[in-house]
């Protein structure tokens, strides 16, 4: 990268030859000042969240990863265990580096892995899921004036807002990036 524009959310960079995603990027212009990108940075490794403003004289490089998709088999207290799905082989990340995103893994589920100089460091969902509803409570009838939502945990313990309507049993659409309610499988 050889520009401040390059540097956009979700790029992986390698910045004092530490490898980061940025989170957030905005490109701020003050007066008298020369022009800066204020960004949030995640360290791929640690998983440690840096603020850093980049100005126009910052050298920049784009990481060198790669990605391959694997299979979640299931979770200790400390790791959660994947398979690769081209050499079969078996790996495990911390469960600090996968964060949020453990609650919507399931037994099976195919999820693509970052790796970084050969190591696993991250993984992405799926963005659409579908989930089965183990506990919703019942809707009050006097609640349907406006756009009300309840409280739904998935087969997973993952809980989310969902429609008044779904009931315990049900398989419902989840969005993985926001936590959202889809809709109905």
């Amino acid at each position: 990268m050889s520009s401040l524009n390059d540097i956009k959310k979700g790029t992986n960079i390698n910045w004092d030859g530490e490898p980061y995603v940025v989170m957030e990027a905005h490109f701020v212009r003050m007066q008298m000042r020369k022009p800066v990108v204020q960004t949030k940075l995640k360290h791929l490794l640690t998983g440690k969240i840096l603020e850093y403003n980049f100005k126009p004289g910052d050298k920049v490089e784009e990481a060198d990863m790669s990605r391959n998709k694997a299979n979640y088999l299931y979770k200790d207290e400390n790791f959660a265990y994947f398979m690769d799905n081209k050499s079969y082989e078996q790996f495990q990340l911390p469960l600090a580096t996968i964060g949020n995103k453990i609650k919507f893994l399931k037994d099976g589920t195919d999820v693509d892995v970052l790796y970084y100089e050969g190591n696993a460091v991250s993984i992405d969902l799926p963005i659409k899921m579908t989930f089965k509803v183990t506990s919703a409570p019942p809707g009050v009838k006097g609640d349907t004036a406006s756009n009300v939502s309840k409280q739904v945990t998935l087969e997973t313990d993952a809980v989310i807002n969902a429609p008044l309507f779904v009931k315990e049993g049900e398989e419902i659409i989840v969005n993985t990036e926001t936590e959202e309610y889809v809709g109905r499988a």
